[in-house]
């Protein structure tokens, strides 16, 4: 309200939603009680009895819809809260475990444990991504729908399971590095979103390539052959198993079967980048399920580029002046 919003107004972004439909007792009954894209049968009954065109009936279900959708101004302030955070709480892990010495060697994880202190900056780096991740949790209702909400929960499920479980074990030190990893490309991707909905598309198409690389290479490389190594083979090792153990690396196996999820979604993504010479379509996440409905054939030719991450043109939501989220 008092930072995101001052920006976006400064880069040009209004505070203005889509056109509204005009006022029909008839039609609005039939969007909120019966369906929001009626078909042709149900078109033609509404346009013998309100004596309508057809096109006009079908123009005024499309504004109506367009019209529940979020403004970009709202989406630009989501993602930059979302940027502020990853984008801090990355810079203040990467301090901490600069001079942590599981970071350079991941068996220390494992020993004299349980008994290893918990100092005050660990505690706090663990209660912040324990908080930002509970927000989420709840937040995800009233946020802007995305076409992967299921999957984001069950990752909010699993990441909120995570902290607690590693927290109550005393397995924080491990679990440090778990967070600071997924932190490491979350911030490029909300950047992406932010870029695309201040219609800068090559800062935006940049910003979510990078995205891209380092989402691949931090969850699809460092992560199984750094982190689940150490939690399933040096732990085995060093303290032998334990019946937390099961449950503890099965909640990040189950991390590890949504980064492949999600790895396809953004190579799929790039891939059509390649080809039209810019992102269209965020297909990993923010693509709001709202903003997929399509204008019509008249429309269909339209480029659809929104942004790239998080928004209205995004790559998990970007739009730009290419558009790539869809209208």
């Amino acid at each position: 309200r008092f930072i995101a919003k001052p920006c976006a107004l400064s880069l040009g972004i209004q505070d203005s939603g889509a056109h509204r439909a005009q006022p029909n007792a008839i039609l609005e009954k039939v969007f909120t009680s019966i369906t929001k894209s009626p078909d042709a049968k149900r078109l033609e009954g509404l346009a013998k009895q309100l004596d309508w065109d057809v096109r006009k009936i079908q123009r005024w279900f499309r504004h109506r819809r367009n019209q529940d959708k979020p403004t970009t101004l709202r989406k630009f302030c989501e993602s930059m809260w979302r940027f502020t955070f990853y984008l801090s709480i990355f810079f203040y892990g990467i301090r901490f475990l600069w001079t942590a010495p599981w970071f350079w060697d991941t068996r220390q994880c494992w020993y004299n444990y349980p008994f290893q202190p918990l100092t005050s900056r660990l505690y706090y780096y663990y209660i912040l991504e324990l908080a930002f991740y509970w927000s989420l949790m709840f937040s995800q209702f009233t946020d802007i729908k995305r076409k992967d909400f299921l999957i984001m929960f069950v990752h909010h499920l699993a990441t909120i399971g995570l902290i607690t479980f590693s927290y109550m074990n005393n397995m924080v030190r491990v679990g440090t590095l778990v967070l600071c990893l997924h932190d490491a490309s979350d911030f490029l991707l909300e950047a992406a979103k932010l870029a695309n909905y201040a219609k800068y598309q090559r800062v935006c198409d940049a910003f979510f390539m990078l995205f891209g690389v380092v989402f691949i290479v931090t969850r699809l490389g460092i992560y199984p052959f750094w982190i689940l190594n150490t939690t399933l083979f040096e732990s085995w090792e060093i303290i032998g198993p334990y019946p937390s153990w099961w449950l503890f690396n099965g909640l990040l196996l189950t991390l590890q079967v949504l980064h492949i999820i999600w790895s396809y979604l953004i190579i799929r993504t790039a891939s059509k980048a390649l080809v039209r010479g810019k992102v269209s379509k965020d297909d990993r996440s923010d693509v709001e399920s709202s903003s997929e409905e399509e204008e019509g054939t008249a429309n269909s030719t339209k480029g659809v580029l929104s942004t790239s991450s998080n928004g209205s043109n995004r790559l998990n939501g970007h739009v730009a002046p290419g558009q790539w989220t869809g209208e």
